[in-house]
């Protein structure tokens, strides 16, 4: 249950990045909303939502908010409460990460963190509760890990493609191979639909996957024009998780 936060987002993160795409390519507009039910094994645990915003005090035509929600069930909550929100604001390309904000709730963890990119400057900023504690340096674009989930929706997928993808948390810069594997009808709570699953090699993710030498993680997403990621699953050492979409809502 610990983990619980941490697989959502990783299991997200798989994209192929776009620099060159336009605003008016994207399958996601404003006002989209995705939601999910989580399960640890064959238990409901929580839910989980994905929604895309006009971030408050921007310019509306430069800047998107990402903002992806976390809580667990009343059942869950006896044992391990997750109150978890996170946000990106991106550029309306989705070229590259301006902010990307936690609020992290998980058991006794309470955390308020706010990464900052210095393009200029080329760095990171990472500030938890109030203070910077580190910077490090980036290259010219960067991704968060919540936004460049969003990158695996810009372009049609096919089977046995390999993607390096470049993320910043603020105190590391990373790059995890992704592998999509063969197509899949799959059936969630919102549907049926043609998807591809895509897998990332573990030797590159922290955390618990360092504990799991057998540990996978798998997302599908949807064949259509929105590329959706329809299902998801985790199997690692702490047990196996597993979320599936209930309900989208398209954005205007």
């Amino acid at each position: 249950m610990s983990k619980l936060t941490f697989h959502f987002v990783v299991l997200l993160s798989l994209a192929n990045i776009v620099l060159s795409s336009s605003s008016n390519a994207l399958p996601f507009q404003v006002g989209e909303k995705l939601e999910y039910n989580l399960s640890w094994g064959f238990i409901p645990v929580g839910t989980a939502s994905l929604e895309v915003h006009s971030p408050p005090n921007l310019n509306d035509d430069q800047y998107l908010l990402v903002k992806f929600s976390v809580r667990t069930n009343s059942f869950a909550d006896a044992f391990y409460k997750v109150r978890t929100t996170i946000e990106s604001t991106v550029t309306s390309d989705f070229s590259k990460s301006i902010v990307y904000r936690k609020s992290q709730e998980e058991g006794s963890t309470k955390k308020q963190i706010v990464v900052k990119f210095d393009y200029d400057q080329n760095k990171a900023i990472y500030n938890e509760g109030g203070q910077t504690r580190s910077q490090i340096t980036i290259p010219n674009q960067v991704f968060d890990p919540l936004s460049i989930a969003y990158f695996f929706r810009l372009q049609q997928l096919s089977p046995n493609q390999k993607t390096v993808l470049p993320t910043c948390d603020g105190k590391s810069f990373r790059e995890i191979i992704v592998r999509t594997t063969k197509k899949k009808k799959i059936s969630v709570p919102s549907g049926k639909y043609y998807a591809i699953e895509t897998i990332p090699e573990m030797q590159n993710l922290r955390g618990v996957f360092k504990k799991s030498p057998d540990g996978i993680l798998r997302v599908w997403y949807s064949l259509d024009d929105e590329r959706l990621p329809v299902k998801i699953s985790s199997k690692v050492v702490v047990g196996s998780f597993k979320a599936e979409l209930t309900k989208f809502v398209r954005g205007k």
